[in-house]
């Protein structure tokens, strides 16, 4: 979040002289634009290994969400694992960044090799190892990517997920931390399908605990979910029901809390790909029969800001360009470290979620920083990027 936190549409900041070292900041160069938060929610997936973890907002632009995969019942592997190797100053600054750009950074619980309800691992166990760790390494949220198929063919998948779902909502409570789900579409057939309902009976119980769902619109059949009608009116009578509003009408699921997921790529998935002119086609279809729940796709760097613009063209256009990363020069012979006394002694650390006005002063990252101006009346809730 911006210093100015959700309060203002856009400030600068004058960087102030620090013991012996002045310094300069372009500061227009670096007007901070923060997003508006879901939803819709516009989410992309992060497996692929992407150094410091998390790329930067320039990259992702048009995105409100990206997570990181995986953190698996066993421990965090690949970009989940690339997080939790950084330093803690590497992770707070990332997130301030993200924060500022009104971009929610959580991880993927478990994955298509992950099967803990197969496993016999215990859902309330599991559920606060996950959260504890979403704590400590500070992320937004959980999604929970379950893809054990054998638990939920023979009936197990459905009790365990409920479980887990409540045990992992009291350790991260509702307006503190983001939980969703990324279910495949059919697993919202319900009973015609699968004897105890699949996610059709995890929504009846605990779906107040999720905030969304990611639903997985592909690998399931070469032509299940590649036409507009096909993902959003009428799916094929191999997965009855699961198109993106037969699962609000006959499911009984909030409409806006279904996102559309699809691949961003051919190789990204085994099928299901829509090319993006398409993709904004259906989308737009969906927004003006009254949805608004988002886009989710698999995976960055094949799916990064052009990506995301070209999907949100018809419907919620991103209509400004990213902030400008900070444009800093030095003068005068002081040290080359910052000094940890002078000006910024006695000047608290920059916190999110405060507004500052003209003339406030916070320390970040080691630097003292002033509000220079903002301008009234333009509130972050009515910026749409």
């Amino acid at each position: 979040m911006s210093l100015l936190a959700v309060a203002a549409h856009w400030c600068t900041f004058s960087c102030l002289t620090i013991s012996t070292l002045s310094c300069l900041v372009d500061v227009q160069a670096y007007d901070r634009r923060r997003q508006s938060t879901g939803p819709p929610w516009f989410a992309a997936y992060s497996d692929k290994w992407v150094t410091g973890a998390a790329p930067s907002v320039q990259d992702i632009w048009g995105f409100n969400v990206f997570i990181l995969s995986f953190l698996m019942a066993s421990g965090a592997v690949d970009q989940a694992q690339n997080w939790e190797e950084l330093d803690a100053d590497t992770r707070s600054s990332i997130k301030a960044d993200y924060a500022a750009a009104g971009i929610k950074l959580m991880v993927s619980a478990f994955g298509s090799t992950d099967t803990p309800t197969s496993s016999g691992d215990d859902p309330t166990d599991t559920a606060n190892t996950i959260a504890a760790w979403v704590q400590e390494y500070d992320l937004d949220g959980v999604d929970v990517d379950y893809e054990d198929f054998t638990a939920m063919n023979d009936g197990t998948a459905e009790a365990w997920l409920i479980t887990f779902t409540t045990a992992l909502r009291a350790q991260l409570p509702a307006g503190s931390y983001l939980l969703t789900h990324a279910p495949v579409a059919p697993w919202f057939c319900g009973t015609a399908n699968y004897t105890n309902g699949a996610y059709i009976a995890v929504d009846e119980s605990v779906g107040n605990l999720i905030d969304w769902y990611n639903v997985q619109f592909y690998n399931q059949g070469t032509s299940e979910y590649t036409t507009c009608e096909g993902l959003l009116t009428e799916s094929s009578s191999t997965w009855p029901n699961s198109a993106l509003f037969q699962i609000s009408s006959s499911g009984g699921v909030d409409l806006n809390k279904l996102i559309i997921g699809k691949p961003a790529n051919t190789a990204d998935a085994s099928n299901g790909y829509m090319d993006t002119t398409t993709l904004a086609g259906c989308v737009q279809q969906a927004q003006a029969q009254g949805w608004s729940g988002g886009v989710m796709t698999w995976e960055y760097p094949d799916a990064a800001s052009p990506w995301i613009e070209a999907v949100r063209a018809d419907s919620w256009p991103v209509t400004s360009s990213a902030p400008s990363p900070p444009t800093t020069t030095t003068s005068g012979t002081g040290p080359t470290s910052t000094a940890t006394g002078g000006q910024c002694s006695g000047v608290s650390a920059w916190t999110s979620g405060v507004a500052y006005v003209g003339g406030d002063q916070v320390t970040y990252n080691g630097d003292l920083w002033t509000a220079a101006w903002w301008t009234e009346n333009e509130w972050a809730q009515q910026l749409h990027h």
